[in-house]
């Protein structure tokens, strides 16, 4: 006998709006309605299902989160570890709401590199992943952070093509430091392959960067960080960055990379359809303080900030995305559906997966989220089935 699930008594954020008291409806590994309580979706007519009824009232329900920018966690490494420790990172995420993840790597040799799509493409083949970004190692050495200068190099088109081939169609993202020789050509060849071209990384100045937008680069990878600061005479990618439409910009919301003044520039200058939440997690997230390896680089995190042990930069984060969630709607002020868009729908839109994820329409799958009062994470169902169960 076929089982639905009805969530009921929740307030439920819909793209068009949130519903007090609303329902949705599981059947399978999908969403077959969400309406007000008391409509006609609410009566149960198939007499071959079993319903099982969550009373959700006091709680909010939302989409699962959408991450296209996360290098690990639970103490697992999506650039180094083993098949079982990258499922045990997406684990850890999904305990925390991320129910579509995109595992990041970061510099090192191609060869490693290439081998490392092999295994990350495999993952995304089951639908364990949403694909791979690669970060690094076409950037900058003047805006490196936690990558290992040794084993940076120029983004020569046939270095990219090399790793797009070996994701097998998996490659999502190709962070950039596009004013490098061949940063133009590679963002045109990743516009010609349906793959995000991503400004990070970088050192460009504003022309540079007008220069790579027009090419066709659509994402701004964790902006502010790794790139020059908006100056008055000359105002960098900063400023190119939030101020073109076509681009979609990634914020780092752990209190830690941006000051509270910087995101609300972000958010206020983008706008609400152009910001997309990243943790830019690494091994530590969800798992604690300690020493860990990102790459061939040795990190030390302490109170869950993680720094490379050489140099004190900062090395990823230990975010997670309720994590972003909540402070995003309690320090920073923003409505819960700018914040459903942030970290659910404008990812998914850039993935180009919004017709499975990213909002809780009938036919997408059943992806979501319940958050109490507080906006802690209460339960997370992905695809029909729960990760955490309510209560």
């Amino acid at each position: 006998m076929a089982t639905s699930k009805v969530l009921a008594g929740a307030q439920v954020v819909l793209p068009t709006g949130t519903l007090t008291n609303g329902r949705v409806i599981v059947e399978g590994s999908r969403i077959s309605g969400s309406a007000p309580a008391g409509t006609d979706t609410d009566t149960d007519t198939q007499t071959d299902t079993q319903t099982e009824r969550f009373d959700l009232t006091g709680h909010w329900l939302v989409p699962g989160f959408v991450d296209i920018h996360n290098h690990g966690g639970g103490g697992a490494s999506f650039t180094s570890g083993t098949v079982e420790d990258v499922l045990k990172g997406i684990h850890t995420h999904r305990l925390h709401g991320t129910t579509t993840v995109v595992a990041s790597t970061v510099t090192g040799e191609m060869d490693f590199l290439a081998q490392r799509a092999g295994v990350l493409s495999e993952l995304a083949e089951q639908g364990d992943l949403a694909g791979i970004h690669f970060e690094g190692p076409f950037i900058s050495p003047c805006r490196k952070g936690a990558h290992s200068e040794g084993l940076l190099r120029h983004p020569d088109p046939a270095d990219v093509r090399k790793l797009l081939d070996a994701a097998r169609g998996q490659a999502r993202m190709v962070t950039l430091a596009t004013e490098l020789p061949g940063g133009i050509d590679s963002v045109r060849l990743l516009a010609e392959h349906g793959v995000i071209a991503a400004i990070g990384h970088t050192d460009a100045t504003y022309e540079q960067t007008v220069e790579a937008i027009d090419a066709g680069a659509t994402v701004a990878t964790h902006l502010f960080n790794a790139m020059p600061g908006l100056g008055h005479r000359a105002p960098g990618p900063i400023a190119a960055l939030l101020e073109d439409e076509r681009i979609t910009v990634e914020l780092i919301n752990d209190g830690t990379h941006l000051h509270p003044a910087a995101f609300e520039l972000a958010f206020h200058h983008a706008g609400t359809d152009r910001v997309a939440l990243i943790t830019d997690a690494m091994d530590a997230a969800g798992f604690g303080d300690g020493r860990y390896m990102l790459g061939p680089l040795e990190v030390e995190v302490k109170d869950s900030v993680a720094r490379l042990v050489e140099g004190g930069s900062i090395a990823g984060s230990t975010l997670t995305q309720d994590r972003a969630f909540k402070r995003s709607v309690t320090v920073d002020g923003l409505s819960v559906e700018d914040t459903v868009r942030a970290v659910s729908a404008n990812p998914a839109k850039l993935l180009g997966q919004y017709d499975k994820v990213g909002s809780l329409e009938p036919g997408k799958d059943a992806d979501l989220v319940v958050l109490d009062a507080a906006f802690d994470v209460k339960g997370v169902m992905r695809k029909g089935e729960w990760v955490v169960e309510p209560f």
